[in-house]
């Protein structure tokens, strides 16, 4: 089972690129102050306005009238000399960190600090996306070998204890009469029961299927089991071929198809699945739907977890995660990830 692509090969953050853009904020903000205060000298230069001492009443309307003009003259140009940082501000809150690859490619660049704000904020998104794809590279990769690790340590050391346990039972129900040969048989029942589960658990833990046949045939054993366990109808739609890949896209693709009929198991109370995986042009695309109740608001935190641990394995591999919903609408998990890294 092969790990995870190194998020290094994949995506490694680039440094902005640098433009020269005469205007600055401050000196936009400048002019604008400059230019109200010139009109306001202009003004009482050319106007016959005069104070009085004391100051009379129509004077000081004059006054407040002048204050309220060169004020709000003041604010419409301030505003518009901010409007790309308003716009920009915006842009940053519709970033989604769950779809990663999103810039800040449609801002005002005629600002010298707009543009390196924004130049800046892509930077910070590469190196985040970077340290992120890392991080759970790492993490999933651990996880994949602590699987291996106690699926073998299940199939091995567990299985053959039980196993042992079980002929034994045989033996002594063989060497009894009556009551307690009745009860030995029931032992080695239950210990055979015991001995299912494990291998059940063991191959859940470690596709073994994915290894030895490819991940057409770990997806057939997969709908087969589910279906066995759960009694729900499942319609296989899988691709007669594949083009050749690397080996982390058939298991993120396998993980994802589990988590998903899991959920199905567990929440949708469905009685139908459709799993569904075709190559369209250089992409592998996996869908499984079903017929039950659809994701609620409020759902529990498990399945919540759930979908979080598909998007983050799709991100690994460079694919995109697609789930549609709706109550009593049943629920579609589309994946589609680039076979050609």
């Amino acid at each position: 089972m092969g790990d995870f692509p190194a998020a290094a090969d994949r995506a490694a953050p680039t440094a902005p690129a640098r433009h020269s853009h005469p205007r600055s904020l401050f000196w936009r903000l400048s002019l604008v102050n400059i230019s109200v205060l010139v009109a306001v000298a202009v003004l009482l230069a050319v106007t016959p306005v005069t104070i009085s001492v004391p100051v009379r009443p129509i004077e000081v309307l004059i006054i407040a009238i002048g204050l309220v003009v060169t004020t709000m003259a003041s604010m419409l140009l301030v505003r518009r000399t901010l409007a790309p940082l308003r716009r920009l501000t915006e842009i940053m809150q519709s970033v989604d960190p769950m779809e990663p690859g999103r810039r800040l490619d449609d801002v005002d660049v005629h600002y010298a600090d707009t543009a390196a704000l924004a130049h800046s904020f892509n930077a910070m998104l590469d190196r985040i996306e970077f340290e992120r794809a890392n991080s759970a590279r790492r993490a999933l990769t651990a996880q994949e070998r602590e699987r291996l690790r106690v699926a073998r340590e299940l199939h091995d050391e567990v299985g053959q204890m039980l196993t042992a346990i079980a002929l034994e039972a045989e033996r002594a129900a063989d060497a009894g009469s009556g009551t307690d040969r009745e009860s030995w048989l029931r032992v080695g029942e239950w210990v055979q029961r015991s001995i299912e589960d494990v291998r059940r658990i063991a191959r859940e833990l470690r596709p073994e299927a994915l290894d030895d046949l490819g991940l057409v045939n770990a997806f057939i054993a997969l709908c087969n089991r589910v279906s066995a366990q759960s009694g729900i109808e499942i319609e296989r739609r899988l691709a007669d071929r594949i083009p050749d890949h690397d080996s982390s896209v058939d298991l993120v693709v396998y993980r994802v198809a589990q988590e998903a009929l899991t959920n199905v198991m567990r929440h949708s109370g469905a009685t139908r699945v459709t799993v569904s995986l075709d190559v369209i042009g250089d992409r592998l695309c996996l869908r499984v739907s079903d017929d039950g109740r659809g994701i609620e608001h409020g759902e529990h935190g498990d399945l919540k977890t759930g979908l979080a641990g598909m998007r983050e394995r799709a991100m690994l591999v460079g694919g995109s995660l697609t789930i549609r919903s709706g109550p009593g609408e049943g629920t579609d998990v589309e994946l589609e990830v680039p076979l050609v890294p």
